[in-house]
């Protein structure tokens, strides 16, 4: 009896692509590419999806590029652009650029950060120790357009319960993420097969919180609570953080529900059908669909205020609100917001 040759690529190290996404970001990328090509181990390839700048930032990336290996010609590190004609937005310009890495990982990147030193040497061997690992998240420092601390982490500024960083940590990704996304995609590292999965991404989801949740609800996702870059806020980022003031939190209650409570149906909509078409466990269906019922019982409060407390206190006892909005938060929502226009067939 023969047996099968011994794999090679067995204990290969994992590659690692870096998705770099671009918009007029000239001011900040030539720091962020000096320091992904400063890791170590670095990347194969960096693979820029530049969504039609208009100022130079490609050819600040080559320049850059160029330099950096006139200083060490055994840098090994390709460089490939994909220039979109027209802009494609921030969220379609990531998926269809982590289509195009060729890397075992891939580290999604914005134009405007600065990672450590060490976020591909800490983050890299999880996943080699790992098989069910589908994506890890860090924490990050948060800093102004010159650099400076602003003294705040990341998952401070979104005001993170210690709970909720636990579940991240300890592997109960997905009931975390059945109550709110925390994670940002520019401190992922996540499997190329994740990617491959998820596609395509839907409209009403942003990319980075669409591939978390696919991979809390397939595998492991994980939280390492190190913060790995510097998450620049300058004012003009496509996506960015702060904590939040009295005042946003007051904005936030005078928003209509109508037009919020359609969209978060059909994300739920969209997640049940994807994860029923993957095949998911059962459980994490089942949480999923239950996300969708609450979602859907909230859109039917009535209209006035008071009439809508015996259904909200139902939903509060039974414990909906803990388990698929953040508790007290969304129970004082759908309490006070104004219901907005009539639509065809809603609420009376």
């Amino acid at each position: 009896m023969t047996t099968d040759a011994a794999d090679p690529t067995a204990d290969a190290p994992l590659t690692v692509s870096v998705a770099l996404c671009t918009h007029n970001g000239s001011a900040y990328v030539a720091e962020q590419v000096r320091s992904i090509l400063a890791q170590r181990p670095a990347p194969m390839e960096i693979v820029v999806g530049d969504d039609a700048s208009s100022d130079d930032t490609v050819a600040v990336i080559e320049n850059t590029f160029a330099v950096a290996r006139a200083a060490d010609p055994a840098l090994d590190v390709a460089l490939r652009i994909l220039r979109r004609a027209e802009p494609l937005g921030v969220v379609a310009n990531f998926a269809a650029t982590l289509s195009e890495c060729r890397g075992d990982l891939i580290a999604l990147s914005d134009q405007d950060d600065i990672w450590d030193a060490a976020k591909l040497a800490r983050v890299v061997p999880q996943f080699a120790a790992e098989s069910s690992l589908l994506l890890v998240h860090t924490d990050a420092r948060l800093v102004d357009a010159a650099g400076t601390s602003l003294g705040l982490g990341l998952l401070d500024a979104l005001e993170a319960t210690p709970g909720e960083r636990a579940g991240l940590e300890s592997g109960d990704a997905f009931a975390v993420l059945m109550r709110r996304n925390l994670v940002t995609g520019a401190t992922v590292v996540l499997r190329r097969s994740l990617v491959e999965r998820a596609a395509p991404f839907p409209k009403v989801w942003v990319h980075d919180e669409w591939l978390a949740v696919i991979a809390a609800a397939l595998g492991e996702l994980r939280l390492d609570p190190a913060q790995l870059i510097d998450y620049r806020q300058h004012g003009a980022n496509q996506i960015g953080a702060r904590k939040p003031t009295t005042a946003d939190r007051m904005r936030k209650l005078r928003e209509t529900r109508t037009e919020r409570a359609a969209r978060l149906i059909e994300r739920s909509r969209l997640l049940v059908e994807r994860l029923e078409a993957l095949g998911a466990p059962a459980a994490r269906v089942a949480a999923a669909r239950g996300k969708l019922a609450h979602e859907t019982t909230r859109s039917r409060l009535p209209r006035l205020r008071l009439a809508r407390i015996p259904g909200v206190l139902a939903g509060a006892l039974s414990r909906r609100y803990a388990r698929y909005s953040r508790g007290s938060i969304d129970i004082l929502r759908d309490l006070v917001q104004p219901a907005g226009p009539r639509q065809a067939g809603g609420e009376s």
